[in-house]
Formats: C-alpha cells, structure tokens, sequence
C-alpha cells in the first residue's frame, strides 16, 4: 500500500524533542512505513505552524487537493493526530474526509503505529477528547509564551526582532548561558534617527528626507520582503517618527495577532491592555525635540483632514479597480519596483504619465530609472504590441487547430484512461458476480453488502466518467469550425474592449499576462518592454516616452 507522511511543527514550544523537528517526525514515520513494508510516495509538510491554522497550511491544502478525484495513496501517517490540528472542529472534519475517501490514518509516536479509528459512536468520542485535550495543550502553550514575553517587556528586554538604531545583546550568566536580549543604543544607526527627527522638525518632508538619506548613503533598515532594494522610504521616514522607543518609552502589547479560533488576525488592543515601560538608557531623541516633530505631525495631520472635509484620500479599499491601465501589471526593468500613474501640472491642465515607485519614493541613489512614460503612450504601445503578437487571426487559428488535434487524439476512444476504466469495470463486475454467490450461499451478509455497496458505487463513478468521455468526442468531431468562429468573434471583442474600457481592458489583461511586464530603460530615453503571455508568444516592443502615440513604437 503506498502511505503519504505529514509532519508539522507548532509556532508554540511543544513537549517533545520529536513535535520541534519535522524532520524527525517524518524519519519515525518512515520508520514505520519501512517496518510494514508500505513504500513512501508522498510527503506533506508546514513547519512552524500553528495548529489553530487550517487555510493558511500549504502542505495541508495539497494533502487535502489529492484526495480528489480519487487519492493517490491509500495511508496517511502522522507522527500524533495533534499534527494534524489543535483545533477540535477543524480537525475532526479533516479526519472525517480522510476516512471517507477510504484513507487509513496512522500515529507513528513511541515508534509502533496505532491506527485511528472513526467506525463506532465511541471511537468517536474518544477522537473528540484528545482532540479537546490537544486544543487545551495549545492555549495553555500560547499562554505561557505570552506571559514570558509580557514578563520580558516589563523588565525592558527585547521581545522580538531588532530595531533600527539598537544592537541585540545577549547578556549571559557566569556559567555562558544566555539569560535574556538587551537593546544597547548603535550610536551610528542613532545618528541618522537624530537626523531624521531634526531635518522634519525644521520643515523638511517625509519624501524629501528619505532621498537626502539615501543620496548621502546613510545606513537604512533592512526590507521586510525578501528582494527589496535597502533604502529609507517616505513610508520608514515616517515609522521612525512614530517609534516610541527613540524617546525612551517601550510599548508593548498594543495589538493582538490571534483571533480567539487561533487564526492570524491582527488587530488593536484596548488602551489598558498595552504595557508602557520608561527606559531612559535607550533614548535616542529629546522630549523637546520629539514634542516639537509630533506638533508638526498634529498639525500636518488637521490640515489635511480640513482640506478634504475630513475626507481620507489614501489607497482604494481592497476590491476597488484602478482607473490607469497599467497599474499593478508593470514593473521597472531597473530594479523590480512597480511602475505607478503620476501626474503633473502641465498648463491649465495635468499630464499623466508611468514612473517607477521607487525612484520616486527613495531617489536616484537607488534607482536611475528617471523615465515618465506617457500614460495614453505607454497604454497603446502594450495594446498594439497585443493585438499584433497575440490576437493575430493566424496565430489564433493555428492554437485552435493545434489544440482540436491534441484532443481528437487523447479521446478517441482508445486512450490510456479510457482502456484503464473499461479493465476496471469489467473487474468490478466480476467481483460483484463473486459476491453474489457469496451471498446466496449464505456467507457473513452485512460485510458482503458494504463490499458490493462500495463497488457498485464505484461502478457508477467509471460509468459516469465513459459517458462524458463519449460525450467530448462526440463535441470535439462537431466542434472544428464553429470554434474557430466563436474564438475569432471573442478575439475581435477583445480587441474592442481592450481599446474602450479600462476597467475591463485590466480584466483581460490578468487573463492574458503570465507575469507583470517589464520596462526597462534603454539608450537615448527609450524603453523596452517585455512580457510572457498565456499563448507562450513574448511579446517585445520599444516606445518613445518623448514620441506622439503609435509612431513611436518598434515592434522588434
């Protein structure tokens, strides 16, 4: 019988050496896989990962995936079913799908394998009492976490991660063990912490400083997202200015990243509940200094809630589609920032036009790529590079022709899954034939029944499966023209949707593109872009951001 192993490791600190190691928990799985002789075929694995989390598991999503159409194994073994879940709903429903698609679920722990069963009443409230105990362990788990962290925060200790302007320092006891981390002021980080509060408390903007920072190379702290380029931001400028812990005040506890099913859901804790701790060995700015930027803050803050009536005109809810063409689908060919719509005073009107964020957001210190590509240009240059390279007629046709052969092919009736279906049925018959001789001679009737029950279930299923294959073959003989003619008139929509309106224009296009597109600056101020479309064609083009329209591109 071929077994799938799954193993997972808790963000929690669990009991055993064997639960903080996937690695073990897979060896003593293959242990015992090896043990009965059941070779090992597939391997699911999340590594530090909640048990209250279920959605967000991606070697539990894959697991579950393979259980349909039918599963391509017949055992699963797990080190203990708390791997599975530590959430008592969430984890029996999964047992419940794993047993009703025929798969034996085995626990691996102590090195001998106990299988699970889900048959009677009472293997079904024993299942709900660990699983309940496993659920108790986890919030007993995340409550002893908490309250050592708390514990730390009070005493002034780092509680997690490091902070820009402080080093990490382990202080350890006499006999070299490490008995807590301690922020120590890194007077070269400080320095530009103190540049950043004075240059905006003397007037200066949150962009502005970041590409005075980065112009003059000062130190940054290291990007969240791995591939980022290093470099102060308007978006850090304005963190430090909210970061407490320059002015020597440690806040802790302010938001909660749980839910009460243990799910991530960050959210703001009530005032009470944050912890304040004064520690005047960290600070980095004055009180005066820091009282005279959040002035300014409070200030900036009212005025702008008064030029827009209190209105916030920041980033569109989620859902909400932009207006531009473009936005979200280019990126720059110079260092990976997406391109965003712009715009300028240009007369008595504003001209739009394509930039890379972070040359806008961080300086040319970071980013050379100085290019504002004309919004209608750039738009119509990707459009015309589409309909040429990808809707051409010929090209349709072909992708068509090629596609109808393919399926003629594989549904003629004589292909590999249509031969293995019609061997399996007749072996199903033949067993039922079996069965009912067992039965008539009076063998063990209720085992007998849920035998034949299984197999003519199954039966159903390769019936089913043979009528619709007869069904494709029967609308791939009739099909050859009429697609052609229905592709041809949908191409031709596209083209007209692509050239009217934008909020489907970008409908298509996340149809279409593969990945993001790609302008990447070239000589005398030209732009190449390329991108990979879902026909397999790349598409390449070069545009003039200085040219007038159309005539200012070169299909290469």
């Amino acid at each position: 019988m071929i077994v799938a192993i799954y193993s997972r490791k808790s963000t929690e600190q669990d009991a055993t050496e064997e639960n903080r190691s996937v690695a073990r928990q897979e060896a003593l799985c293959r242990a015992v896989a090896a043990g009965r002789g059941w070779p090992v075929e597939h391997v699911y694995v999340d590594d530090w990962v909640s048990g209250a989390e279920f959605e967000r598991r991606p070697g539990l999503v894959r697991l579950l995936n393979n259980l349909k159409p039918r599963p391509s194994f017949g055992a699963l073994l797990v080190y203990d079913k708390d791997r599975i879940g530590r959430e008592q709903f969430e984890t029996a429903y999964i047992l419940k799908q794993l047993s009703v698609a025929g798969i034996t679920i085995v626990e691996c722990k102590g090195g001998v394998g106990r299988e699970i069963a889900l048959d009677t009443p009472m293997d079904k409230f024993l299942l709900a009492a660990t699983s309940f105990a496993a659920e108790l362990e986890r919030d007993k788990a995340r409550q002893r976490t908490a309250d050592a962290l708390l514990t730390k925060a009070r005493a002034g200790h780092v509680t997690g991660g490091r902070l820009f302007g402080y080093d990490n320092v382990d202080v350890r006891s006499a006999e070299g063990h490490r008995e807590r981390v301690e922020r120590r002021i890194n007077e070269t980080e400080a320095q530009v912490v103190r540049s950043i509060f004075e240059r905006y408390a003397s007037g200066a903007g949150l962009r502005a400083i970041a590409h005075a920072l980065n112009a003059e190379g000062a130190p940054a702290p290291k990007p969240r997202r791995n591939g980022r380029l290093k470099g102060w931001a308007p978006s850090s400028v304005r963190e430090a200015l909210h970061r407490e812990t320059y002015r020597g005040q440690i806040l802790y506890n302010r938001t909660r990243k749980r839910d009460r099913w243990g799910r991530k859901h960050q959210e703001r804790r009530k005032a009470a509940e944050v912890v304040r701790v004064d520690a005047p060995a960290l600070r980095i700015v004055s009180e005066e200094l820091w009282a005279r930027v959040h002035e300014r803050l409070g200030g900036v803050r009212a005025q702008y809630a008064e030029s827009t009536h209190g209105k916030l005109f920041g980033r569109p809810p989620s859902g909400v589609e932009s207006k531009f063409l473009l936005t979200g689908f280019a990126v720059c060919g110079s260092c990976g920032g997406s391109l965003c719509a712009r715009s300028r005073s240009h007369g008595q009107s504003r001209r739009y036009f394509y930039g890379c964020t972070v040359f806008e957001r961080k300086g040319p210190s970071v980013c050379s790529n100085a290019l504002a590509l004309p919004l209608a240009t750039a738009d119509e240059a990707l459009l015309e590079a589409l309909e040429e390279e990808l809707l051409d007629p010929l090209v349709i046709k072909r992708t068509i022709e090629k596609a109808m052969a393919e399926l003629e092919r594989g549904d003629d009736g004589s292909s590999p899954r249509a031969d293995a279906l019609g061997r399996e049925l007749a072996t199903i018959e033949a067993q039922l034939g079996r069965l009912t001789r067992a039965v008539m001679i009076g063998g063990d009737l209720e085992r007998l029944v849920a035998q034949m029950r299984k197999l003519e279930a199954r039966k159903t299923e390769i019936v089913a499966e043979q009528a619709s294959a007869a069904r494709m073959t029967d609308r791939i003989s009739l099909a050859g023209a009429d697609v052609l003619r229905l592709v041809e008139a949908a191409v031709k929509d596209y083209r007209g949707v692509l050239a009217r309106q934008t909020s489907e224009a970008r409908t298509i296009l996340r149809e279409l593109l593969v990945d993001r597109v790609i302008y990447t600056p070239t000589a005398r101020r030209f732009c190449e872009f390329r991108a990979e479309v879902t026909l397999g064609r790349l598409l390449r083009g070069t545009l003039d951001p200085n040219g007038g329209g159309p005539n200012g591109i070169r299909s290469v």
